[in-house]
């Protein structure tokens, strides 16, 4: 069973949609914290439309914002919740990336996921086990969850670029390199960025980088 995501979106400003971006915000925010970086990145992508969704379950730590799974070192929930969250978060949020493709009439390869934080854990989880490739995985300062298990489990290799901040106190700048190699030692081809003295956010150069990643992978170079 699927919960239906609640979400924002930015048409396309060309009025005819050729791709997609769909944002995964992090732990405690909500799709209107990430969907606002359409508006310095559309202008560079006129036929792309950019999609944010909610998470469905309310942060435990902050009512007001969302989280794809409870995080046990933040909130005190239990491992098992934590995993359980997270499974139920990757049905939620395949079966969005589905309708989404469909109502757009657009192919998987005119797709790029785009998370931060524990948005991004999300987006390099899913990406590789879903039956088609997207175009690509941007991942600004999160893990790759399970590294373990990827070689084994991934069935597709979208490329992926990953972001973070050398100075991030929430999610160890570290992270950045484990999931790096984790992933090319599974086959995928990986770029990185890392944003000079950033803590946990996006810096311009961080954001520039994933512009022209986007622009590369969905053709309007």
């Amino acid at each position: 069973m699927t919960r239906e995501l609640e979400f924002g979106r930015k048409a396309a400003l060309s009025g005819k949609t050729g791709s997609l971006v769909i944002l995964l915000h992090g732990y405690g925010a909500d799709g209107a914290d990430l969907l606002g970086l359409a508006d310095p990145l559309a202008p560079h992508l006129p036929d792309t439309a950019f999609i944010a969704p909610d998470a469905a379950e309310p942060c435990r730590n902050n009512p007001f914002g969302r989280q794809w799974f409870p995080v046990p070192w933040l909130d005190g929930s239990s491992q098992a919740e934590a995993d359980a969250g997270m499974e139920q978060s990757v049905k939620d949020i395949n079966a969005f990336i589905d309708a989404r493709l469909a109502e757009e009439g657009l192919t998987p390869d005119r797709l790029v996921l785009l998370g931060f934080s524990q948005g991004t854990m999300m987006a390099l989880h899913i990406a590789p086990r879903r039956d088609m490739a997207v175009a690509g995985v941007i991942g600004f300062s999160g893990r790759l969850l399970r590294p373990e298990r990827l070689e084994t489990e991934a069935r597709v290799k979208p490329p992926v670029l990953l972001i973070h901040g050398d100075a991030d106190p929430m999610v160890p700048f570290e992270d950045m390199g484990k999931a790096g190699d984790a992933l090319v030692k599974a086959g995928f081809d990986v770029y990185g960025h890392v944003m000079k003295g950033a803590g946990h956010g996006i810096a311009p150069d961080g954001l520039s980088v994933a512009l022209a990643f986007l622009r590369e992978r969905l053709g309007t170079q």
